[in-house]
């Protein structure tokens, strides 16, 4: 009878992949990777630090989503941002389940050379879970163990009719399965002939298919996969959150994760997807960077601009982008709605920052007339 699940068949775990294939993605995601740490470079000591803590704050909240958690933004910020000596910008208190998330990620991004043992993803399972005992969803699993003999399956439909999406390997021999797969992480960082992203690709599809955990295998999946990327960039300063684009293509994820688990060990068309996914989120933090490094170079060349408080505030709103920050350009309607300025003033305004230079105006005219910041050369 043909294995059904990729972990039946008898060369288990021997991935193997078309590396021509890959090739040019590769070199994509590599040359992507150069400039991000390039433009790092320019960013001053209290903007890195903030983009540290803003690129971490969107891999914890983003990984739990892609679980169906909502987590309470304001207390996993005030966790991260103690330990990364920057002040807190609101009084959220740090939550016991704040603390471990912010724990576990910092453990993967910052300690990367101390070396992977099951001791160590033990550890990061009850940081995972730190208020089991008073939290009624996670009170049955078992936390920091391994998962139990019951079968591990991902299903969906009626319960009389499922359909099962996934099935990891047996409980018996989970050690030894587990334990070869820490061997290979920590012999696979010195593999020359293993480029470190697809090292990343691998591990993350290996662990998740393990499943060894009652829950939060997801989570931990893709804290490894941090860990991996920042063994291989060989420092600890990430500008990037994965899991962002994994949420943004979540039904993606599982599909590919679906149909390569019940494939050969040819892995592929998942390393494929995985470093289309990475290469999305370089492209993302590049444009966030580029975003910073832009209002920075703005109000260095403005600074003695005599600005009003509403001049200011309309200006951030611009410089900083995002779905309130007026991608179109911003009418003078919209400038008095923002400020909180009569028409007339919202019209006097408009003029002083055009004439500075602060702004431009863009094509079209009468009452369309929309205007843009003005970004100075690099």
């Amino acid at each position: 009878m043909a294995p059904h699940w990729m972990w039946q068949r008898p060369d288990w775990p021997d991935f193997h992949w078309q590396a021509e294939a890959l090739a040019p993605l590769l070199r994509e995601c590599v040359q992507a990777q150069g400039q991000l740490l390039g433009m790092t470079g320019a960013v001053t000591a209290s903007l890195s630090a903030q983009n540290e803590l803003d690129a971490l704050l969107q891999n914890i909240v983003t990984s739990s989503a892609i679980e169906g958690e909502q987590l309470n933004v304001g207390s996993v910020r005030s966790s991260l941002a103690r330990r990364l000596g920057l002040e807190p910008v609101d009084d959220n208190p740090a939550s016991p389940r704040s603390e471990g998330l912010a724990n576990l990620l910092l453990d993967a991004t910052r300690h990367f050379n101390q070396p992977l043992t099951v001791e160590r993803l033990l550890d990061w399972h009850e940081w995972l879970f730190p208020d089991q005992t008073s939290d009624l969803a996670h009170r049955q699993t078992r936390v920091g163990t391994l998962r139990g003999d019951e079968p591990m399956q991902v299903v969906s439909g009626r319960l009389d009719r499922p359909t099962v999406h996934f099935e990891a390997p047996p409980r018996q021999g989970l050690e030894e399965q587990l334990q070869r797969f820490v061997d290979w992480f920590e012999a696979s960082r010195h593999q020359v002939d293993l480029d470190p992203l697809l090292r990343a690709g691998i591990a993350h599809f290996w662990f998740v298919t393990l499943h060894p955990f009652d829950d939060g295998n997801g989570r931990l999946t893709r804290t490894l996969t941090d860990l991996a990327l920042a063994q291989g960039e060989a420092q600890a300063i990430r500008f990037y959150a994965m899991s962002v684009s994994i949420l943004d293509d979540r039904a993606g994820y599982y599909r590919i994760l679906e149909n390569s688990q019940k494939a050969t060990l040819d892995i592929t068309a998942w390393l494929t997807w995985f470093l289309q996914t990475l290469l999305r989120s370089l492209h993302t933090a590049m444009t966030q960077i580029e975003s910073v490094l832009g209002k920075t170079r703005f109000w260095q060349l403005h600074r003695a601009s005599a600005l009003t408080v509403e001049q200011t505030k309309v200006l951030n709103r611009l410089l900083d982008g995002g779905e309130k920050g007026f991608e179109q350009g911003i009418s003078a309607a919209q400038y008095q709605a923002v400020a909180k300025v009569s028409k007339a003033t919202a019209t006097r305004h408009l003029a002083e920052l055009l004439e500075k230079g602060c702004l431009e105006r863009m094509p079209g005219g009468g009452r369309s007339t929309r205007y843009r910041i003005n970004y100075p050369a690099d």
